[in-house]
């Protein structure tokens, strides 16, 4: 009876003990509740006295004594702060707080519960750093906090948690190194730090994680060779390494040692060599991603054994050889029945396009060749690829015409076959494709007109981007183009389109139209103006007339461009066009007439008569200051005046392409030659102009450099008037000045470049003219100075390798006329030049070699800052040079060209210490005093080791 008693008693307390724990648990969780945010907390409306603890939502208990052990709230957007008293819930093995919008920090109360094994807070917006008291759950399976703010570095007792099956902590901002205790965690399966900021290289102690099954390290900043300890992963399924720094090759064994991966994802770093041919061991294979490395050779035709592939990227290597031999491996991949994409494009791949890629997967969705050099023509059969969404054959050698077969193709929706040499009609078959949105004809030579069926756009209803650019199109625009409603950009320029515009009043969501260089005639429509999404309208070079509109859109003269259309008048005062005049009244006419038929006689003869004189004296005049034309100039064969009138068409303003101190710059057109050259016609009545011309022949005759604009011939004549006459003939470049691409808000649309100059071109630009400056500096019979290097005589053809141009400042270093080139300098002939040139020139100092070097120096400032020297920004004290310098290295961001920043950059590429060592360069080309400032030769090795070192193999470099 005692011992019933004791039990008894002993059950009561027991019982107490836990109803006591329950309430506790309770307290905890209305704690938490209390912290939620307001708008939020009617979903946790059961979360009070009314309802058992056990009932409430997202609340788990255990069955034995009713404990919380369960607390699943992911999904909730639940707002606020998370309570430490969610510590109290000493029985919780799961918890779930995903995909909410909590903030502040973790609380370290969580360390008390050390029967958790499932931990996930991911998706929200938690700070702070991870706490070390969450270590001390060393039950814990799974462990997530994907996607949250937390800062700091990896803590080492991250391998205390010797349990862990599956780990991420991937999109924080997470830094530092991979702690070597990870190789702990033997249990792991799974492991992400995706997207975060971790660096340095993959301790080789991970060697030890035999278990893991998927691996993502991707968009850190992760470097050295591919590591070796991945290839102890014999069960892995997934690898995740695109977005980082690994360099080196890969194993030629890589198949065999990971035989069983899925996914393979290790794009966008630095790895070279060639494609392991035992990758066909991993028969599972279903997603390969080596796109954005320097992976060089042929690709495997060993892939034909990937019966499950379905993704194939490798983008932007160096794959191919240019030759023949290139697309073998097209056959191969036939076997792989269930590809879906298939991505080669930017590689060296040659050879026919062969017929076989008609027999590739029916399920191919994806097919991307572009920027290659394929030739032949595209197959007929390319029309049984039925499942294509988007076909990519841009840029390369493809000739022929489109096959009509390309209109069974019903679900494509991007076609590209720009900058090819494409012939024929545009194929009436296009029109079939209902779910076209994109397509991209330009710079081909298609003839004929716009086939009725393509501005039938009652089935083209999705199409967004129409491009037959730069072809011998012609004909009228068909009048069906106007239902197009979904489109948003139109580009139709440099063909030979006629008639007027179609009536396009219907395309309200329009937001760019080129129309310009075609014969369209007619008036500019006024319901132009009123499209409100409208960025870009070029109609310049056709025969529009009458009157621009001058309201909407027309308002601003950056977006529309309507040069070289004579017959057009009116508009706002920025297009400087002529007024357009209504008729005067009868009797007024009389008057005029009348007054026109005495005066243009009278006139012509007095133009007759002073034509005749000026004739004369220039007859009488001797040459004594100067050598006769024949003997000044150099070269073999000069042109005549007549002739570049002829090629220029009148120096007409509709080939002006640029001004400077002494002249300007028209394109024209040598039929003879069957060239395009750049024509620099002296301002003879401007003072020094003459020197100019001498100083450019007598610097350019002897000299030759991959970098120098070439100069071709020369006239020096009389012109129609009897007025000395003298031009100089230049390489044309096709894609203008640097100064053009560095400031893009400052030009004109029409002559406005199509992207930005990405980090790696613009260190290319730089190699480029330091090359040139080394060269006329030290290698020359005689040291030659430039004198007038800025971006606006760095020329850029068509791949854009820059160009140094302009030496009508330039002296020979012993010949040259010091007082004269003090007096030009200070001249209004020179303004464009101030920021550039070397202070101690403004001070009446030396020529010297080193006042180039301070140019270049300014030069480098401007191209990867974005600021021009002369910015308003800068006066006084404040320059350019002195705010960089000021700014490195910590701050070195907040000075570079946001252009830069965001273009053609792999993600976890070292942007800033790149950026800190050209910037140097710059300065130390730069400094006050002549004698400090860095010699040519030392500034081209510097640029090159910068290239070689933060770039690597990749493409671009040249030298």
């Amino acid at each position: 009876m005692k011992l019933f008693l004791f039990l008894s008693f002993s059950a009561l307390m027991l019982l107490e003990a836990f109803g006591n724990s329950h309430e506790t648990d309770k307290q905890a969780l209305l704690k938490f509740k209390s912290q939620v945010s307001e708008e939020k907390k009617v979903l946790l409306s059961s979360w009070n006295n009314s309802f058992p603890l056990c009932r409430w939502t997202g609340v788990t208990c255990g069955r034995k004594h009713k404990r919380v052990t369960g607390l699943d709230i992911g999904g909730f957007k639940l707002g606020g702060v998370i309570s430490p008293f969610i510590g109290n819930l000493s029985f919780l093995v799961s918890l779930d707080f995903t995909d909410n919008s909590f903030g502040g920090p973790i609380p370290q109360e969580l360390g008390n519960l050390f029967r958790l094994q499932y931990l996930n807070m991911s998706f929200n917006f938690l700070g702070g750093e991870i706490p070390t008291s969450l270590f001390n759950c060393s039950r814990l399976l799974d462990l997530a906090l994907y996607s949250n703010y937390l800062g700091q570095g990896l803590p080492s007792e991250l391998g205390s948690l010797m349990k862990l099956v599956f780990l991420d902590l991937g999109k924080n901002n997470l830094r530092g190194k991979i702690p070597v205790s990870l190789g702990n965690l033997t249990s792991l399966r799974e492991l992400s730090f995706g997207v975060n900021n971790l660096e340095g290289e993959i301790p080789g102690v991970i060697a030890r994680l035999t278990q893991m099954q998927s691996f993502v390290l991707h968009f850190n900043h992760f470097s050295g060779v591919f590591p070796p300890a991945i290839y102890n992963f014999s069960s892995l399924q997934y690898l995740g390494m695109f977005g980082n720094n690994f360099s080196g090759s890969l194993r030629p064994d890589f198949g065999s040692l990971l035989p069983n991966v899925r996914g393979l994802y290790i794009g966008n770093n630095s790895l070279t060599g060639a494609i392991p041919s035992s990758f066909a061991n991993i028969s599972n294979l279903q997603d390969l991603g080596f796109e954005y490395n320097s992976f060089t050779g042929s690709i495997p035709l060993s892939f034909a054994k990937l019966q499950y592939l379905q993704r194939l990227r490798l983008t932007e290597n160096f794959l191919g050889s240019f030759s023949a031999g290139d697309l073998e491996f097209l056959v191969a991949l036939t076997n792989c029945t269930q590809l879906k994409i298939l991505d080669l494009a930017f590689n060296r791949l040659g050879g026919d396009l062969p017929a076989s890629i008609a027999n590739l997967s029916m399920n191919l969705n994806q097919l991307f060749l572009q920027k290659n050099s394929i030739s032949g023509s595209i197959p007929y059969g390319i029309g049984n690829l039925i499942g294509l969404q988007v076909l990519a054959l841009s840029e390369n050698l493809l000739i022929g015409p489109i096959p009509t077969s390309i209109g069974k193709l019903s679900g494509l929706g991007g076609l590209s076959v720009r900058a090819n040499r494409l012939s024929g009609d545009i194929p009436y078959s296009l029109g079939n494709i209902t779910r076209l949105e994109q397509l991209y004809l330009s710079e081909n030579s298609f003839e004929g007109i716009i086939p009725p069926s393509l501005g039938d756009v009652g089935q083209l209803g999705k199409l967004g981007n129409l491009s037959t650019a730069h072809n011998k199109l012609s004909g009228k625009l068909p009048e069906s183009l106007g239902k197009c409603l979904s489109l948003e950009e139109l580009h139709l320029q440099g063909n030979s389109f006629n008639g007027i515009i179609p009536d396009i009043s219907g395309l309200v969501g329009i937001k760019k139209v080129d129309f310009s260089s075609n014969n369209i005639s007619g008036r500019i429509p006024e319901y132009l103006a009123n499209f409100s999404l409208l960025e870009y309208l070029n109609l310049s070079f056709n025969n529009f007339e009458g009157n621009v509109p001058a309201e909407g859109k027309f308002k601003n003269a950056t977006i529309v461009s309507i040069f070289g259309n004579n017959k057009l008048c009116g508009g706002i005062l920025e297009l400087q066009l002529q007024p357009c005049f209504t008729q005067p009244p009868r009797n007024s006419r009389k008057k005029i007439v009348i007054g026109v038929s005495i005066g243009i006689p009278l006139l012509l003869l007095l133009f007759i008569a002073s034509v005749s004189l000026c004739w004369l004296k220039r007859r009488k005049k001797k040459y004594t200051n100067e050598a006769p034309p024949s003997t000044l100039w150099p070269f073999h064969e000069m042109i005549s005046y007549g002739d570049l009138r002829n090629a220029t068409d009148g120096f007409s303003s509709s080939n002006l392409i640029g001004s400077g101190s002494f002249g300007t710059v028209f394109k024209a057109f040598l039929p003879a030659e069957n060239k395009v050259v750049a024509v620099k016609v002296l301002n003879m009545q401007r003072r020094g102009a003459m020197k100019s011309f001498m100083a450019e022949c007598e610097s350019l005759k002897d000299i030759r450099h991959r970098n120098l604009v070439k100069l071709l011939t020369a006239c020096s004549s009389i012109d129609f008037q009897g007025n000395e006459f003298r031009a100089l003939i230049y390489e044309y470049m096709t894609n203008g000045s640097l100064d053009m691409w560095l400031h893009p808000k400052e030009m004109e649309e029409i002559s406005k470049p199509s992207r930005t100059l990405t980090l790696l071109e613009r260190l290319n630009v730089a190699i480029d003219v330091a090359s040139v400056l080394e060269y006329l500096h030290l290698s020359c019979h005689e040291a030659i100075a430039h004198c007038d290097l800025k971006p606006t005589n760095v020329l850029l053809d068509d791949d854009l390798t820059a160009h140094v141009s302009d030496f009508g400042l330039a002296r020979i270093l012993l010949k040259f006329d010091q007082e004269t080139f003090i007096n030009q300098l200070s001249s209004a002939g020179v303004r464009g030049s101030i920021g550039y040139a070397a202070p101690e020139y403004a001070m009446g100092g030396e020529i010297t070699v080193h006042g180039d070097a301070y140019s270049f120096g300014i030069l480098i400032l401007e191209m990867f800052s974005g600021k021009r020297p002369t910015d308003e920004m800068f006066g006084g004290d404040v320059t350019l040079r002195s705010c960089i310098r000021s700014a490195l290295p910590e701050q070195v961001l907040d000075v570079a060209d946001e252009l830069v920043l965001h273009n053609g950059l792999r993600i976890g590429f070292p942007i800033a210490e790149c950026l800190t060592k050209v910037l140097e360069v710059g300065l130390g080309c730069s400094e006050e005093s002549p004698g400090n400032r860095l010699e040519m030769s030392e500034v081209v090795k510097e640029l090159i080791l910068i290239r070689e070192r933060f770039f690597k193999a990749r493409r671009g470099p040249r030298h």
